[in-house]
């Protein structure tokens, strides 16, 4: 028996969220730069996207980069928005093929010209796949999503366009980047860290998180396979005791 063939069809996460950490480190282990750990990240997407669709989950988040991630020396960054170009140019026509439709989440306006170009193709090419949707969170954190959130609350307010009275979790949720996508259920950081890194804070007041001690380039469907069937082993009670859930 595989590890695939040991996970509950019945039990697969909706949505997963993945904090892809370790390219550096990993890629300083082959004695090449950071950059390098960058380009074999992507052979690690391309696993885990496939192996997402193939056991049913629905939504996928990928930290890509973060609003931190500007503060790295140029010539890092500098690459990893010209990976990001290249790499959605490559892989789009794969992802249709796949049925999987790309989403972006994070202050997309601040990614160079040529990067929301080709998010902004790939994202209309794909927006008709009903298969696995596979969200990029690029230039973004929690924190800069929840103060846009109540900036635009505020505003609304200000207009009598929102009544304060009504302002609720549910209200809330719908000036987030993620209205239209449910909460994760399981979110994995690879790399050994254990923290969520500015990543995902409101969405993930109930998420079940796992930690792996591979490096990002090492993850591949097999390790996404052993993390969903950890999680199926969970007993998730949202606030109630095990009796209730019987």
């Amino acid at each position: 028996m595989t590890i695939k063939d040991q996970i509950n069809s019945e039990k697969v996460p909706q949505h997963i969220a993945i904090i892809m950490d370790g390219n550096g480190r990993w890629a300083k282990q082959q004695g090449e730069n950071r950059i390098y750990g960058h380009y074999e990240g992507v052979n690690s997407v391309r696993s885990v996207v496939e192996a997402a669709g193939e056991i049913g989950v629905k939504f996928i988040t990928l930290y890509a980069f973060s609003t931190e991630n500007w503060n790295r020396p140029k010539e890092e960054v500098d690459a990893l928005m010209e990976l990001l170009v290249s790499t959605i140019s490559m892989e789009t026509p794969e992802l249709n093929k796949k049925n999987v439709r790309l989403q972006t989440i994070g202050n997309i306006d601040s990614l160079p010209p040529s990067c929301i170009e080709e998010l902004n193709e790939s994202i209309e090419i794909t927006s008709k796949n009903t298969g696995l949707t596979l969200v990029l969170a690029l230039s973004y954190s929690s924190k800069w999503e929840i103060i846009n959130a109540i900036k635009q609350i505020a505003t609304d307010v200000k207009n009598n366009e929102l009544a304060i009275d009504s302002i609720s979790e549910k209200s809330i949720e719908q000036y987030l980047c993620t209205k239209n996508i449910p909460d994760p259920e399981l979110m994995i950081r690879t790399s050994g860290e254990h923290r969520v890194s500015n990543f995902l804070l409101w969405q993930l007041a109930y998420t079940e998180f796992y930690f792996t001690d591979k490096l990002w380039p090492d993850f591949r469907k097999d390790d996404l396979f052993e993390a969903v069937i950890n999680f199926q082993n969970r007993e998730r009670r949202f606030g109630k005791t095990s009796e209730q859930l019987i």
